[in-house]
């Protein structure tokens, strides 16, 4: 791939904010389209939907990273001060609009107090799918209190959040993220497993935890500042060290593709553009002919139209792919 193909993200915010002057992210279960009709007349026909248990999901989401105020940067140390500088509650509003015009009916992880306020105020119809922060000292009274609240935030899914599964799973703490799973899962919710590492899926494979859905990291790792294979090792983002950068979220992509074709459940792929060291074109193809069911995606408002012709026309070309549709 030539470096003349590849825009990182990050630069293309600074150079469109620097124009703007700073003006003003088991089988098949059955497919969506035998599901009602969504509520909005703006419903996600114009792009491809699946089923996570009975909510009717766009397979591409809207990621909370940029909704809920926080971005990738590297080394990059002002990125995120710039991006909260134009990230204002109008323009977050404004670009829940965007994505539900362009078909995206779910946001994904964070910002549940701006899809709720989108809806409320601006006649909206946006999903939330919020994560489940879970702790090893945690108390079981304290857990399910907060998995209450994430439900009362108007969930139609809910997940254990990466961040947690990694240090639950590296921790030896497998039955603890179970034991969230059955927790949740008594709100009448799909429930989700996330995580970076793929150690996380396998042990939930391994241990039969119950959740309905996997959200997984997937990211090719052929750009330059991609940590170096020979520094690469699970948890790295969790303990730090020689190559960790914030630059790698998918440190095994082949291994990764290779399990989850065992998998018969939805996958939501994330960091799919690898923070934006690659283009769409690029990230959603791969994502898609590897095996993922749906893709959460941090976009800023100018970028969601393009990314979701993107989309459409990813998941076009790759109906017919080894590993089946779920959802």
């Amino acid at each position: 791939m030539s470096a003349s193909r590849r825009l990182p993200r990050r630069a293309f915010v600074r150079r469109s904010l620097a124009a703007a002057g700073l003006a003003a992210s088991a089988a098949p279960v059955a497919r969506a389209e035998d599901a009602p009709a969504a509520e909005s007349a703006k419903d996600a026909a114009s792009l491809p939907c699946g089923l996570i248990g009975k909510a009717k999901i766009s397979r591409l989401l809207l990621g909370g990273n940029l909704i809920g105020g926080w971005m990738h940067a590297r080394d990059l140390k002002y990125v995120n001060s710039l991006f909260k500088a134009y990230a204002t509650e109008a323009k977050i509003l404004e670009t829940l609009q965007i994505a539900e015009s362009q078909g995206i009916n779910t946001v994904f992880e964070t910002g549940g107090n701006f899809v709720e306020k989108y809806n409320r105020t601006m006649g909206g119809h946006l999903q939330f799918i919020p994560h489940i922060e879970v702790k090893i000292q945690q108390s079981e009274q304290a857990l399910k209190d907060h998995i209450k609240r994430q439900v009362d935030t108007g969930a139609v899914a809910l997940y254990v959040w990466g961040e947690s599964s990694d240090r639950l799973v590296r921790g030896g703490a497998v039955a603890r993220l179970g034991e969230a799973v059955v927790w949740a899962k008594e709100h009448g919710l799909p429930v989700g497993v996330g995580g970076h590492s793929l150690l996380v899926p396998m042990a939930c494979e391994k241990e039969k935890i119950p959740c309905d859905f996997y959200v997984k990291t997937l990211h090719e790792d052929t750009y330059f500042s991609a940590t170096p294979k020979h520094l690469r090792k699970e948890f790295i983002w969790v303990t730090g060290g020689e190559g960790w950068h914030d630059n790698m979220w998918c440190i095994n992509p082949e291994e990764t593709v290779a399990f989850m074709k065992t998998v018969t459940k939805p996958w939501i792929a994330f960091k799919v553009l690898a923070a934006g060291a690659y283009l769409p074109r690029e990230g959603f193809s791969f994502a898609l002919r590897s095996g993922a069911d749906f893709l959460a995606v941090g976009m800023l408002d100018f970028q969601i139209k393009g990314d979701c012709e993107e989309f459409r026309a990813a998941f076009k070309r790759y109906q017919q792919r080894e590993r089946p549709w779920y959802g």
